[in-house]
């Protein structure tokens, strides 16, 4: 069994791989066809085929390509309608011969739509009526009956994916635009809460002065209950960071330095980020520097910061 699931994977992979060879001018075709589209981009397919053509449309339309899909039996029977001037249609067809597609193709050419035909087999009827081909075939499916769609399915899905991956960065697509689609759920709080929805403000913000001891500093971290505290020079501007750590390695210098001066002890060129910036970039930083904690500034020139944010913030937010 064990030995079966490993060739079921390995003909698979290798089925997408093969694809690559296969991005080509193409697929720029395609790519600029659906990027000059004024409507939208409507995915046909019959079977298992239209299976991946509904995740291919819905992956396209979560990531700045308006697409739906099509059935083409239901489209014979009325559901062309949903078909109109400005879009682009991309048609799925392992065979390029599937009854159903090849029947709504002369009221696509009829409309003048631009067609994008995805086969297995390039003199195929679809294949033929295409304005640009995109290769799909496979050596073989995974099935040992080579009867159920199985390696052919998984490389139509791939090639689907590259060309809306492809669309998300030709258009300059942001996680920001990416938030507004998704506002439901973990992904939705992770993507569209900002910093200034969970920063802590005005007398919650541990501040000190550079001039103040290191004793009295100890206080503002401890009635703060963040495990740091800024360090600001005469004009409020964060020149600093002191936290539980650095407490901790102080300490080993002994217990006199507790009457240093929070500018000799405090940590420089803390890590920031801005009020606007997503909660998720927050995250981010927090990991990349290990940290717990970031100051929060109103722009990138800004040196008073206008609050701070927390692990746990972030946490209770449903941000991690």
């Amino acid at each position: 069994m064990i030995e079966k699931a490993r060739r079921v994977l390995e003909i698979e992979a290798e089925a997408v791989l093969a694809l690559r060879d296969r991005i080509d001018g193409a697929f720029s075709r395609a790519v600029r066809m659906i990027l000059d589209c004024k409507g939208r981009v409507v995915i046909t397919g019959m079977g298992k085929s239209g299976l991946i053509c509904q995740k291919i449309a819905a992956t396209m339309a979560s990531t700045g390509t308006p697409a739906l899909f099509l059935h083409p039996a239901e489209g014979i029977h009325g559901d062309l309608g949903m078909l109109m001037k400005g879009d682009v249609v991309i048609a799925v067809s392992n065979s390029g011969e599937t009854e159903e597609v090849v029947r709504i193709l002369p009221v696509i050419k009829r409309m003048g739509l631009p067609l994008i035909a995805m086969s297995g087999q390039p003199n195929s009827t679809l294949a033929r009526a295409g304005d640009v081909f995109l290769d799909i075939s496979v050596a073989e499916e995974a099935c040992p009956l080579g009867l159920a769609p199985t390696a052919s399915t998984t490389a139509t899905l791939a090639m689907g994916d590259a060309l809306a991956v492809t669309l998300l960065a030709e258009r300059g697509f942001s996680e920001e635009d990416f938030a507004l689609f998704h506002p439901g759920g973990a992904l939705g709080k992770r993507l569209l809460l900002r910093v200034e929805d969970m920063m802590h403000t005005g007398e919650d913000v541990p501040l000190v002065s550079e001039e103040t001891l290191l004793r009295d500093g100890l206080f503002e971290i401890t009635s703060k209950k963040l495990g740091i505290t800024g360090v600001v020079n005469g004009r409020g501007e964060l020149v600093g960071v002191f936290t539980d750590g650095d407490l901790r390695r102080a300490l080993e210098r002994g217990y006199e330095v507790l009457e240093r001066p929070m500018r000799e002890v405090m940590t420089c060129h803390p890590k920031r980020i801005l009020r606007s910036n997503l909660a998720a970039k927050a995250l981010q930083r927090m990991e990349e520097f290990s940290i717990t904690s970031l100051f929060v500034f109103e722009d990138d020139q800004a040196r008073v910061p206008v609050g701070i944010v927390h692990l746990h913030d972030l946490l209770k937010a449903g941000v991690i």
